[in-house]
């Protein structure tokens, strides 16, 4: 699909691992810090601004979660 953003889950433990200095097989959790690195990388890579809610930020524990936030983000930002 032409509009889905360009974001897997891969790419979101890459930026993770650049953060942590870990290699990619790190723990699913994602703390308060891991979260504000992604939304940071995220949105540069994707020259937009994320406008995520408090709801959407507190729902976000796991490398999935914060996928599927981001992508939906992302798509709405492109629509």
């Amino acid at each position: 699909m032409a509009g889905q953003p360009d974001l897997g889950r891969g790419d979101l433990v890459a930026m993770l691992a650049q953060l942590t200095d870990r290699p990619t097989d790190q723990p699913e959790r994602i703390g308060s810090m891991e979260l504000a690195w992604l939304v940071h990388l995220v949105e540069q890579r994707h020259d937009r601004r994320l406008d995520l809610t408090d709801d959407q930020l507190a729902g976000i524990r796991t490398v999935d979660d914060a996928l599927v936030v981001f992508q939906t983000a992302l798509a709405a930002a492109d629509g």
